[in-house]
């Protein structure tokens, strides 16, 4: 006999296996800038888990999933998707109890799940993600898509989109589902079977079909943002505002919804030219409830996750990158002023090689210093009202109390210069009275 994998997988041969390692090593390299670090959970998980939070009405439960039952009667599924495991994980071990929030994790492996094998999509598959738990600011939001989106720019991937909508959260989701139904249900039978049960179970599926993909009645149907509650409605624009600062394009679409039932407020996606219909690269979103769902505290989360087949076809030659730890170079502290500043200095602190992570959480002073020295970070850059109105930033060496004063444009360069220095000096600049009346020692 002989034998070949089984349909819908693949062999990754030592060829194409270099252009895998480089691909998750500039992954790799791309979350430890972002002050993410790497978790690993088992291959298959209890089958209520995925039920519970992927959503008993979603195609991966009813159609998808690799389920079986072991030798002591249990159900257990090959995971089909990466973000209800972690969550699992993030509420065993307690992690949310003994590291800063947000919890930021990210983690690389293989999913399942039984559909018709195609192009860029098998039924054994490979998903990069990240989670980002504990946090609800509008800002964490668009640190998140920025990850994303500079992990795809830095390894060359070209003519990509990013789609953007808000589905808002328990207190206006009914009002907008009511009136989904309302509008499809006298055109019930031009939906096909799989949306004629959404209709009843989940409407907003419907505006996700596989089936017919996009149609004029799709196109037609109410707006999900049309109907937000003020909280939602503020979210959603201070998560534009965001994008918009740090100059990352996006479409708004108001009719995505994703495919799981755990999102709330924030989604998007990543669509890619050269994909054909089934076009989105990465993909993911807000999901406020879920950790509450699962057992676990009411925290909130966001995240996303890509499909590393689908990557890999629209590459050519993957940039390299490097394996690194998560601890920080550098910790942004923004107040006041300061604080619209943030995600900027860290996106260019980030594009100069450095790794750089900032307070979410909306904390004072005194506790955004001491989170930078319970991370480990070697520096932290200080902006408040004084130095945003001066266009300045003020840097602490938190291991010696060294300081200096830096024009913003030439505080990555500063910084990377010293860092990359094997012969670090610790002394400061003589202006240590500017950054001493914000900057105590943590």
């Amino acid at each position: 006999m002989r034998y070949q994998a089984p349909r819908g997988t693949a062999d990754i041969l030592p060829d194409e296996a270099a252009r895998w390692q480089a691909v998750e090593a500039a992954f790799r390299e791309a979350c430890r800038r972002f002050g993410y670090g790497e978790i690993r959970t088992p291959i298959f998980e209890q089958t209520e888990l995925f039920a519970r939070s992927v959503g008993a009405s979603t195609d991966i439960v009813q159609k998808e999933m690799y389920t079986f039952t072991d030798r002591g009667g249990r159900s257990l599924t090959l995971r089909p998707e990466g973000t209800a495991p972690v969550v699992r994980a993030v509420i065993e071990h307690k992690l949310y109890g003994t590291a800063e929030l947000p919890l930021k994790l990210c983690y690389l492996g293989p999913m399942f799940r039984y559909e018709r094998p195609q192009s860029g999509r098998q039924r054994q598959f490979h998903q990069f993600g990240v989670e980002a738990i504990g946090v609800e600011a509008p800002e964490l939001d668009a640190e998140v898509i920025a990850l994303g989106w500079t992990f795809l720019q830095e390894i060359g991937l070209k003519g990509v989109t990013l789609v953007l909508n808000s589905l808002g959260c328990p207190v206006c989701r009914p009002a907008y589902r009511e009136a989904l139904v309302a509008f499809l249900r006298p055109h019930r039978e031009a939906l096909c079977s799989d949306c004629r049960l959404r209709l009843e179970q989940n409407p907003l599926r419907v505006l996700d079909c596989k089936i017919d993909g996009p149609t004029p009645l799709v196109a037609s149907a109410p707006r999900i943002t049309d109907h937000l509650c003020d909280a939602c409605r503020a979210h959603h624009a201070a998560v534009k505002a965001e994008l918009d600062r740090l100059g990352i394009p996006y479409v708004e679409d108001p009719h995505l919804v994703r495919g799981l039932d755990y999102y709330t407020r924030t989604v998007f996606e990543f669509v890619a030219e050269g994909l054909g219909a089934q076009n989105t690269v990465l993909a993911g979103g807000r999901y406020n409830g879920l950790m509450a769902a699962l057992g676990g505290p009411d925290l909130p989360g966001i995240g996303f996750a890509l499909g590393a087949e689908r990557l890999l076809l629209l590459l050519d030659e993957p940039a390299e990158g490097r394996f690194g730890a998560p601890a920080p170079d550098v910790y942004v502290v923004a107040f006041g002023a300061g604080a619209e500043k943030k995600l900027s200095l860290l996106m260019r602190l980030r594009a100069a090689g450095l790794s750089a992570d900032a307070d979410f959480a909306g904390r004072g002073l005194k506790a955004q210093l001491r989170s930078a020295d319970r991370r480990g970070a070697r520096y932290a850059v200080i902006v408040g009202d004084d130095e945003a109105r001066a266009g300045r930033a003020a840097i602490k060496h938190l291991a010696t109390g060294a300081q200096w004063t830096v024009a913003e444009e030439e505080l990555a360069a500063f910084l990377a210069g010293r860092i990359a220095s094997p012969n670090e000096k610790e002394a400061g600049d003589g202006n240590d009275a500017h950054v001493g009346n914000h900057a105590p020692n943590p």
